[in-house]
């Protein structure tokens, strides 16, 4: 199971009617739910019975088993066995509570027999601890209705035991018509949209989120103790202070509630119309002709297209199906092992047999037509999703790291009013008894609570990825998850396929060869005009004949009429290519309709050839697809193999090829030289050579029949030896246009890109120096000789400077067979090259890949759009893939691009953008929020100062005036040289000592001292000298009156608040950049980097200042007090001195950055 799928969350296996489904442990352990008693799995152990509810289980298992591989049908999967402890410990009562279960997993079971590689996809497992308690009951007793009426309605299905005409009768469709419009319409109306239900919302919980999301439950408590240090504990004379104070925090808790509610609806709305983005199509047979629609709109009915690549969008029963097809059902039982399509039923059970495809499942290989019998929530998929659909909700890894930080700081503020109240209980409490009250204490203790905890913080996470995964779906970039957008930052390594991705994947032929002569695409045309005349048997009419029939490319009929280069073609880029290649030297129809079609093999990427079978229709077909003297041996029941794929595979097993007149002639080496040089010379040309051959099969030669299981194996086997070299194709697949800008781009940003194609090192060179990716010339590009085997001291390095200095490119192009060879040494030095070509690379050599460079500390992003690159796409730290790609290559990837590849560059950006937003508002949230205020409480306890900064002001700080700049942050622009550093590593913390050095020690550290200065200058200026306060616990002078300094303290508190306030103007605009200055990157004026909701957070700052401190009857509950005019002029001075040291600092990182202030910097 996909940790990226699954988080926090324990999933079982279950065993359902026969059949294995994956899901939560509240869904599926529920007893006397099916007809049988179900089995549990928890991730591939081997299965335990559940017994029945009144029994109470309580044990701990541990399974060593070794890996088994066996077919089903062959052996049962083994039980564990229950001896008398075990019966005896499940009969005690109920009243019984049940101990937390330990299983830890060593190995995996499989029910499938082993597979070939290429075709699955990685599952990674884990071991999980889960607790099975009382409280439990109630989801079982509530699923179990449900799970009865589930297993019911599926054993009532018969679609996989009648026959498809009945099926075809059933739901008023044809084979070779579909449904018809007018039928359609009805049938939609009946079944209704091909849509699952939406899952019920459960408001209760998400309330209780919204209030204690966050701090919300320490803002609750602070405010409870406060509440109770006003009263009882503040009786007789309560200070009305403490009740004001009590009331704001539970105002703070309320509003931070309802900031939290719109927090989730704004970015639930932008994850909405992300995932609205990708629509998904399918291919269908309505009305005769072949027709595109979404899946929300199939019915019940419509013959469905099947090809490699797709995911299956309802369940359908097939009633045509290539003998390679395979489907990965993974999704639905958590097996990996894919299994083969039939036609008929192999099991009575309909989840088993395989002639059903279950709808969210993925054809992984072969093709094939099936009839659309169940959609939406009657499909086995909406029936498991009606019983599963519990959202998974858990923490993005950024979001873990600020609350590991946060725990970080709640510890120190542990620390410190522990250290206070021993103090107070020891010395102050004996000493001083009338210094601080127990009420007093306790306002103080929150007050360092609150003011420790960065409460605007993990507000300001979500909003900051909300925002940035909102900008990326207007760069049509989707994002499946926030954890994306964080992962995007750190990619050091993008390994990117070429067809699709990097190329536009609008192929077209340009040149083809017959034998050792070559010619254009034109030329071809010209050339079988000129054979045409004498004999119509000629070379160039049987290259076209195979290269239409050995073809999966169809023609849409709604755009027959339109000119060749014009029509839309249901194929892959090649096949398109190769059929209006085709299509250009005459109708294809004309070949196909005199051959029909009794076998196919698709093309994958490991065989790297296809393989079609036909028998004869019409005699006219021979004179089109065979020599003379081939054509007149044909006989009636003979069978032609045609084939079609990499002539570095293929040529090989060619023994014959048609010359230019059309003639099979024996192929000699010379002939076989000539086929190279050409094939070479295009390859270097970035052209994908294609070779198309045949041969004829006779009757005697073939045992079984294609309806046989064996029957491909002996196709299979006959196209080894014996084959007709008819011609290669040349063809064209331009790089994007936008490509070689997005790479040098990438590069600048420290990151390296990578080709991984299964093309011809040649082809592939060529393409790679076209896109960027290779910038050496031929003669410097290294390959794979060069890389010793022992260890050695390579001068390849990656520069590990943050300036990104300018070092020799090294490049080098490696092939797939060759990577095999590779040992780890070889491997080390091969990743620390600049520029990387990886050719003819199978899908389990781009899994080994992504994997070795992970290995070395990469954070490795994988592009692609095939599928033979999802197993790479998933086992990347972020896959992304291309919006046109297939429906397996989206499903595995993180990232999809809809539109240009371009698009990667913001990705990138805004990826690196979400680390310094967050990184910005910490440093502006620490200084005041933190520090500033941390010291008046300080200097209270331990110096017997008076609280020159009062608790209530310092939840004004914290909870208005600088969460609301705080939250402005996440709206920065990036920075212009954030795409000219590198990518932070796995190791980098978002707040390192660098960050708390600047926080503290310089911003910290001056605003505290301002702050400081100014209060007691005011009350020295007023008569009360600081030695009045120092060390005297309360104690007022004889000449001084208590009320008189009660009041100018009031007005000290407030001049501190003030002062904070108006130097954190200054520290919001200088921590808006971390290495530019703010006259490079200006707040306002300049569209890319401007941000003017930063005034308006100054302004509600200064909102707040007059709200609290000039309003009467606030003064009098709250001890607050107008500050004089000049209180907010000097503060400015002292903030405007802070951004000047502050542009100081920027300069000296920026023109020296390997100083000790440049290892400073944050």
């Amino acid at each position: 199971m996909d940790d990226r799928r699954q988080k926090g969350r324990i999933q079982f296996s279950v065993l359902f009617n026969g059949s294995r489904f994956l899901g939560p442990a509240s869904t599926y352990l529920s007893p006397a739910s099916a007809p049988c008693t179900p089995i549990v799995f928890v991730s591939n152990l081997p299965p335990i019975p559940l017994l029945h509810s009144s029994h109470i289980v309580r044990r701990s298992f541990e399974s060593k088993a070794q890996v088994n591989m066996a077919d089903p049908l062959e052996k049962e999967v083994p039980r564990i066995q229950w001896n008398a402890d075990d019966i005896e410990l499940a009969s005690r009562p109920r009243a019984l509570h049940r101990s937390n279960s330990q299983f830890s997993i060593h190995s995996s079971h499989s029910r499938r027999g082993s597979i070939d590689p290429s075709h699955a996809l990685p599952i990674q497992y884990r071991a999980v601890s889960f607790q099975i308690d009382e409280s439990i009951d109630q989801d079982l007793l509530k699923a179990k209705k449900h799970k009865k009426s589930a297993a019911k309605e599926l054993e009532n299905l018969d679609w996989h035991i009648v026959s498809p005409e009945e099926i075809f009768e059933r739901l008023s469709t044809s084979k070779t018509r579909g449904l018809s419009a007018e039928q359609a319409k009805k049938n939609i109306s009946e079944y209704g949209k091909n849509v699952p239900s939406r899952p019920p919302t459960h408001y209760t919980k998400q309330v209780f989120g919204y209030f204690f999301k966050g701090f919300g439950g320490v803002l609750l408590v602070g405010g409870i103790l406060v509440l109770v240090s006003w009263k009882p504990l503040g009786e007789p004379a309560p200070a009305i202070a403490n009740l004001a104070l009590a009331i704001v925090l539970f105002a703070v808790f309320v509003i931070q509630a309802a900031f939290n509610a719109w927090q989730d609806w704004s970015s639930s709305r932008v994850m909405a119309s992300i995932t609205t983005m990708l629509p998904d199509h399918c291919i269908i047979l309505r009305g005769g002709t072949q027709a595109t629609v979404f899946a929300s709109d199939i019915v019940p009915g419509d013959i469905l297209y099947i090809k490699a690549g797709n995911k299956l969008p309802a369940d359908v029963r097939f009633i045509e199906i290539s003998s390679d097809a395979k489907f990965d059902r993974s999704i639905l039982t958590g097996e990996s092992a894919p299994l083969p399509g039939t036609v008929d039923s192999t099991d009575p059970n309909f989840l088993e047999t395989r002639c059903i495809g279950l709808q969210g499942t993925h054809c992984i290989a072969g093709s094939g037509l099936g009839v659309v019998v169940s959609t939406g929530d009657k499909t086995v998929f909406g029936r498991i999703a009606k019983l599963t659909n519990e959202p998974s909700t858990g923490m993005t890894p950024l979001e873990k790291e600020v609350l590991n930080f946060v725990f970080v700081i709640i510890s120190i503020m542990v620390a410190m009013i522990v250290l206070f109240i021993i103090v107070w209980a020891a010395y102050l409490r004996k000493n001083h008894p009338g210094w601080i009250s127990v009420p007093a204490l306790i306002v103080s203790c929150v007050s360092v609570a609150i003011a420790f905890i960065p409460e605007g913080l993990p507000i300001a996470v979500t909003a900051s990825l909300t925002i940035t995964a909102n900008i990326m779906r207007k760069n049509k970039i989707l994002c499946k998850s926030l954890k994306t957008v964080e992962t995007l930052g750190s990619v050091s390594v993008i390994c990117s396929d070429k067809t699709g991705t990097l190329t536009k994947n609008k192929m077209y032929v340009t040149e083809a060869a017959i034998g050792a002569f070559d010619m254009s695409a034109e030329g071809s045309r010209d050339e079988m005009i000129r054979q045409k005349n004498a004999d119509r048997q000629n070379s160039v009419s049987q290259l076209r004949t195979i290269a239409g029939l050995c073809n999966s490319g169809n023609f849409d009929a709604a755009t027959y009429h339109l000119p060749l280069h014009d029509r839309k073609i249901h194929g892959d880029a090649t096949d398109q290519a190769i059929l209006r290649f085709s299509e250009s030297l005459g109708p294809v129809t004309e070949a196909r309709e005199s051959w029909v079609k009794s076998f196919e093999l698709a093309f994958n990427s490991k065989n790297k050839y296809m393989i079609r079978t036909f028998t004869l229709a019409d005699r006219a077909g021979l004179d089109l697809a065979l020599s003379l003297t081939q054509a007149n041996e044909f006989r009636q029941n003979d069978t032609l193999l045609t084939i079609k794929g990499a002539p570095d595979v293929l040529i090989g097993r060619c023994s014959m090829f048609v010359d230019r007149d059309g003639v099979s002639k024996p192929l000699d080496e010379a002939t076989r030289f000539s086929i190279s040089c050409i094939k070479d010379r295009w390859s270097s040309q970035g052209k994908r050579v294609i070779l198309l051959g045949r041969k004829t099969l006779r009757h005697e030669q073939i045992q079984s029949t294609p309806a046989d299981a064996k029957f491909e194996d002996e196709i299979i086997e006959q196209s080894r030896t014996g084959l007709t070299f008819v011609g290669i194709v040349g063809i064209v697949d331009p790089p994007r246009d936008e490509i070689p800008s997005v790479v040098g781009i990438l590069r600048q940003a420290g990151i390296r890109i990578f080709m991984v194609t299964g093309d011809f090192a040649l082809t592939a060179q060529a393409i790679a120096a076209e896109c960027g990716i290779i910038t050496n010339l031929p003669g410097a590009v290294n390959t794979v000789a060069v890389l010793t085997r022992d260890e050695v001291s390579a001068p390849l390095s990656i520069d590990k400077s943050p300036d990104l200095t300018p070092q020799p490119v090294t490049s080098i192009v490696v092939s797939g067979p060759e990577l095999i060879t590779l040992n780890e040494c070889q491997w080390d030095q091969l990743c620390r090259y600049d520029e990387i070509v990886f050719a003819r690379t199978t899908p389990e050599q781009k899994l080994r890949i992504v994997r070795e460079f992970q290995s070395r500390d990469e954070i490795v992003g994988m592009t692609g759009d095939g599928v033979n690159d999802a197993p790479s796409l998933k086992a990347a730290d972020i896959g992304i893939a291309l919006g046109s790609g297939s429906d397996i290559a989206i499903e595995a990837a993180d990232m999809v691009l809809l539109e240009s590849f371009s698009a990667i560059v913001h990705a990138v950006r805004y990826g690196r953008v979400v680390f310094d937003n967050l990184k910005k508002t910490i440093a502006y949230l620490l200084p005041a929020g933190s520090f500033s205020e941390f010291w008046p409480v300080f200097g209270n306890v331990i110096f017997g100062l008076p609280q020159i900064l009062s608790s209530f002001l310092m939840i004004i700080i914290c909870c208005f005036t600088d969460c609301a700049a705080a939250i402005v942050l996440a709206y920065e622009a990036p920075e212009a040289d954030v795409l000219r550093r590198r990518p932070r590593k796995r190791v980098d913390r978002l707040v390192n000592w660098q960050l708390m050095l600047q926080s503290y020690a310089f911003i910290g550290v001056l605003e505290s001292i301002a702050s400081f200065a100014m209060a007691f200058w005011y009350l020295e200026r007023q008569g009360i000298p600081f030695s009045v306060f120092w060390f005297q616990y309360g104690a007022i002078p004889d000449n001084l009156d208590a009320d008189f300094v009660a009041s100018k303290l009031a007005i000290g508190s407030s001049i501190y608040f003030v002062n904070l306030v108006v130097m954190q103007w200054f520290n919001l605009l200088g921590v808006r950049t971390r290495r530019l200055s703010i006259f490079q990157h200006p707040p306002l004026f300049r569209k890319e980097t401007r941000n003017w909701l930063l005034f308006p957070a100054m302004g509600f700052a200064l909102v707040m200042v007059f709200f609290w401190l000039y309003v009467p009857q606030f003064q009098r509950v709250l001890g607050t007090a107008e500050v004089p005019v000049e209180y907010f002029f000097l503060p400015g001075a002292f903030g405007l001195a802070i951004l000047l040291l502050e542009e100081g600092r920027k300069y000296c990182i920026r023109a020296w950055p390997k100083s000790v202030l440049g290892r400073c910097a944050w």
